[in-house]
């Protein structure tokens, strides 16, 4: 007969063979964060207190009691201490080399006036070579806080930017991208001031236009596709500039909480040189590519090829970018009626809308998303109807195409319920309206920038997400200044009083979650990303304060203080 004192010790060694069982198998956390407020952009539960990661991925998300039965001798702690943590931002639409290249090259985006920018020039003249290009970009006529007397079409002229750089070619692209200011230098060497024999020279450049004096000469401001006539004679960049472009922008996006960079736009040597990158482990951003359509050959062999979807979550092709107007700053937005300060100038349409219909075709057919870019309400019409008749013929693929208009900055009323209709997704940077909204009422008028500017809650009750970002270099990558455009309507120096038509602003969980969850949704990529939900990547933002509460004008002064990327901690704020 068995014992009573041996019978307990059988079932405690028995409880304690089964409970050694059980540890064995428990999912351990390498990171367990707390402390603070953590905002999940996740319907089921909006906040929780804890989230516990395994290597990258998220484990559990919910009470910080639960979370601690996650823990083992290495996992680390993250105690927020008070401060606030969201899923990791999303750039939703900028170009990921220029931002590392404007760290290289001049940057004129601070620039208040012409003569500022030829300071900039005559102080760059002194380091260079005789010969040598001296490029830049960011300046922006509209912000100057002053203009040099001799103006063509509201531009400067070359003349004095070429006296302080004679011996060196000199291209300085605008803020927008859409036009570019040279020297007489660089003009030279692309044989642009060569008179005929009436003493008078044109230029014929189909969606661009090359801005000229009353002598017919060029004044040195390119616009829109006029651009290629100097751009093919700036030397290219080097393997080894694109390697340090390359991690400056990285470095760039960790400093200001961007895990994920939807990259509008890039070519086939840009495309070789992320796939270097990913094969030497140098890729330490989730990138989410568009094709550019300048290039017809690439798009046809990625047709053939389908679209390339990273298991591991670096670089992903799915897109195609196309490139449709200008931009209002430079009047080469496309409009449906003139320019209230240009009248009988209605803009430029900078790609054949048959090649929309042509792409949004192809698109259906071989699983690309069609990402165009439209600023004016004519651009965004036109391939809402081109992308509407594709979807027509195309009917019986029933497919999830996700479709997208870059910018959707001016719309006419008629246009806004159709992007919900055709199931067109707006990526709008909302911080353009903080830069452009103070001069963009000169281009369009009361009437039209009320009914059809930056109409982000009108998109949004029709039931469209919005895609929001910087369109960085275009504007700083600064995430915090897009969320306070968006919840605001101001410019960043707080006015006006109440915001710009305050009807549109968003809320500020509309704000968030146009940064993470629509974001991801806008890239096919809301199931492992752009919520803090288990299964999903560790990459999160941690802000020095909530912006989600603190008072409107505080919003500015937040800092990013710690990025985590990929389940590791990437950045971390010196204070």
């Amino acid at each position: 007969m068995i014992s009573r004192s041996s019978l307990l010790l059988a079932m405690v060694i028995t409880i304690l063979f089964f409970s050694s069982c059980s540890d064995s198998n428990k999912e351990f956390a390498t990171m367990i964060i707390h402390g603070g407020t953590i905002y999940t952009v996740d319907s089921k539960q909006t906040t929780v207190e804890a989230v516990a990661t395994k290597n990258n991925r998220i484990l559990f998300a919910g009470t910080l009691v639960e979370a601690e039965t996650y823990k083992n001798e290495q996992t680390q702690r993250i105690d927020l201490k008070g401060k606030t943590m969201t899923p990791g931002l999303i750039e939703g639409h900028g170009h990921f080399m220029g931002l590392g290249y404007s760290e290289l090259r001049l940057d004129l985006m601070n620039t208040k006036s012409y003569q500022d920018i030829i300071d900039a020039v005559a102080e760059r003249v002194k380091t260079a070579k005789p010969g040598e290009w001296i490029t830049g970009r960011g300046w922006h006529q509209s912000k100057w806080d002053s203009m040099p007397a001799n103006l063509v079409k509201g531009f400067q002229t070359h003349h004095r930017l070429s006296e302080v750089s004679p011996d060196n070619p000199v291209y300085l692209g605008h803020a927008s991208g859409h036009a570019g200011f040279a020297n007489a230098k660089a003009m030279e060497i692309a044989g642009l001031q060569v008179l005929n024999k009436e003493g008078i020279k044109t230029f014929e450049i189909e969606g661009g236009e090359v801005f000229v004096d009353a002598f017919g000469l060029p004044t040195g401001v390119f616009n829109e596709r006029a651009q290629s006539l100097i751009y093919k004679h700036i030397p290219k960049d080097t393997p080894e500039t694109d390697d340090k472009a390359f991690n400056l922008a990285i470095k760039a996006c960790y400093k200001n909480g961007i895990t994920s960079f939807h990259d509008a736009g890039i070519d086939r040597e840009t495309i070789a040189l992320y796939d270097q990158m990913k094969a030497n482990g140098n890729m330490g951003i989730r990138i989410y590519a568009m094709l550019t359509g300048w290039d017809k050959e690439l798009l046809n062999e990625w047709y053939l090829k389908g679209p390339n979807v990273d298991p591991e979550h670096r670089f992903t092709i799915r897109s195609v970018k196309l490139n449709c107007d200008g931009a209002l700053g430079s009047r080469g937005a496309w409009l449906l009626e003139s320019y209230s300060d240009q009248p009988d100038h209605f803009g430029h349409e900078t790609l054949p809308m048959d090649f929309v219909k042509e792409t949004a075709t192809n698109g259906l057919k071989n699983g690309f998303q069609v990402c165009a870019h439209a600023i004016g309400d004519r651009a965004n019409r036109e391939i809402l109807d081109r992308y509407e008749a594709a979807l027509k013929e195309n009917s019986t693929l029933d497919a999830d195409h996700r479709f997208r208009i870059e910018h959707a900055q001016h719309l006419h009323p008629d246009d806004i319920p159709r992007f919900a209709e055709l199931n067109v997704i707006p990526a709008m940077q909302a911080v353009h309206l903080s830069s452009d909204r103070p001069w963009a009422i000169d281009r369009l008028g009361k009437k039209r920038i009320k009914e059809g500017a930056y109409m982000w809650q009108a998109l949004l009750q029709s039931g469209v997400p919005i895609v929001n970002g910087t369109d960085v270099p275009v504007e700083p990558i600064n995430p915090i200044a897009s969320f306070y455009a968006s919840v605001s309507r101001k410019t960043l120096k707080g006015t006006p009083e109440g915001g710009y038509e305050p009807d549109q602003k968003m809320t500020r969980a509309q704000a968030l979650k146009s940064y993470t969850l629509d974001a991801a949704y806008g890239a096919f990529e809301e199931d492992i990303k752009g919520s803090i939900r288990i299964g999903k990547l560790a990459d999160f933002t941690i802000y020095n304060q909530d912006l989600m509460t603190v008072a409107e004008d505080e919003i500015l002064k937040t800092a990013i203080v710690m990025t985590i990327f990929d389940g590791k901690i990437v950045y971390e704020l010196n204070e």
